[in-house]
């Protein structure tokens, strides 16, 4: 019943990240992926959860002139903070590495916000989770980037990877969150939106 209610929205999901769109599946969302390329970009006073709400808005900016009446384009970033510290997606190995290795057995904070856009309305939400990993070894490190390529992730890892069954210890707040959505905060403005 609640779904049937969501159908008079047309959902525009603008991510290519594949655990967004399974994400939207398990959530019973009738959506269209529509991808527009933006430079990621932004200011350098941005720190945490300012960076993650100013990406997402970025994000819908290109197609707010194609937006029709019974759209909700939704827009997401996923930003890791560490000790006051921007953590984004890894180029390479090495930088791959440094970012698991500043973060080993310490705690860092995952940012995820969310923009909704229609003709008339624009929401922005955000949630933001802590998480503690274990004192990860060199030998750890190298081999989960080595198998796993974590370079199109935030802060170089993957929560539901196999670093994230090792090497993790603690988590405040949402888990599907750090995998790169808060599931219930997006259901929630959703239903909210539609009156």
């Amino acid at each position: 019943m609640i779904i049937e209610k969501v159908k008079k929205f047309h959902i525009i999901l603008a991510s290519a990240s594949p655990r967004r769109q399974e994400f939207f599946k398990k959530l019973g969302l009738n959506f269209e992926v529509r991808l527009k390329p933006v430079d990621e970009i932004f200011p350098e006073h941005l720190k945490g959860a300012d960076i993650a709400n100013f990406l997402s808005k970025l994000k819908a900016a290109p197609f707010l002139a194609e937006l029709k009446a019974n759209d909700l384009l939704i827009t997401s970033d996923t930003v890791v903070w560490h000790k006051d510290t921007f953590l984004g997606k890894p180029v390479n190995e090495k930088q791959a590495y440094l970012m698991l290795k500043s973060m080993s057995g310490d705690w860092h904070e995952v940012i995820t916000s969310v923009c909704f856009t229609r003709t008339n309305d624009q929401r922005l939400v955000s949630s933001s989770t802590k998480v503690k990993f274990k004192d990860l070894t060199d030998e750890e490190i190298r081999y989960y980037i080595k198998e796993y390529k974590p370079f199109d992730k935030a802060g170089g890892y993957g929560i539901q990877d196999w670093i994230g069954l090792i090497g993790i210890e603690e988590i405040k707040g949402s888990y599907t969150n750090v995998v790169g959505l808060p599931t219930q905060l997006v259901y929630k403005t959703i239903m909210e939106m539609m009156g």
